[in-house]
């Protein structure tokens, strides 16, 4: 039986789709522009020299959401909402567990590491910064398929059972934006900037709170309170992608059969 999806599920799907566009269009915008030889600057938002609003537009709407992150939202996961005290629900124990942490500076490390070989790329001037903005946009898209499909960090690495226990939730921005390190303007590093600031308080609050991230003594956190039932969803994507792969080895085996 099919269950209805949760509003939070929705503002993912939704996220999904025009960050997708957002990406797509992007690219279509960088080809478009080097194929004709034009002059691109992300740092300062040119193309030949004029004003860009469509870079100006993709960058505002990326600040917006993250603005948005400093703040409580019933719209968001509660992976990124155990940040905010309002959301910390005794449940009497203090047994705090957190057995994650040393996953966490590897993930690190790894995404430091890659995003490094990328900025190398850029300072030997195989590529350009108008693809180290395309990294940063189809870094967003990643971003939502890892909450939605499948998480490499989750599965590989941290091994929590899904988003909500996730102890890097709050990385995302800084992850995503990993690339406007080696574009120094004032426009590209204010982004930066403002992703770092999340991360910064994500990690000041494990350190002062990590009550709030423990499933242990946080009952926010719990299955029953789970306002997002993504595992749900997950779980019938499996399915129907079982269902499909039956059916198609089926037909196969008909085929073969004639």
């Amino acid at each position: 039986m099919m269950k209805k999806i949760s509003k939070v599920s929705v503002m993912h799907y939704v996220k999904l789709i025009y960050r997708s566009l957002i990406f797509l269009l992007a690219l279509y915008w960088y080809i478009f522009h080097k194929s004709n030889n034009i002059s691109i600057s992300v740092r300062n938002v040119t193309i030949n020299g004029k004003v860009d609003w469509f870079v100006y537009v993709i960058d505002v709407i990326y600040v917006i959401e993250m603005i948005l992150r400093l703040f409580p939202s019933s719209f968001e996961s509660p992976g990124c909402q155990k940040v905010f005290r309002k959301n910390y629900i005794p449940t009497g124990d203090t047994n705090i567990e957190m057995h994650d942490n040393h996953a966490t500076v590897i993930v690190a490390l790894i995404w430091i590491v890659l995003n490094g070989f990328i900025g190398g790329l850029y300072m030997l001037d195989i590529i350009d910064e108008g693809i180290l903005w395309l990294v940063c946009l189809f870094y967003g898209v990643c971003d939502m398929i890892c909450i939605l499909f499948f998480c490499p960090f989750q599965t590989w690495f941290l091994k929590n059972k899904c988003c909500t226990l996730c102890r890097i939730y709050n990385w995302d921005f800084a992850m995503m934006f990993t690339p406007l390190f080696f574009i120094p303007s004032i426009g590209t590093w204010s982004i930066l900037l403002i992703a770092l600031v999340i991360l910064i308080k994500w990690e000041l609050t494990v350190w002062k709170y990590p009550e709030q991230f423990s499933e242990n003594t946080n009952e926010f956190i719990h299955c029953k309170n789970c306002n997002e039932k993504l595992c749900m969803h997950k779980k019938q994507l499996n399915t129907f992608r079982a269902t499909l792969n039956e059916l198609a080895a089926e037909q196969i085996k008909r085929i073969l059969k004639k």
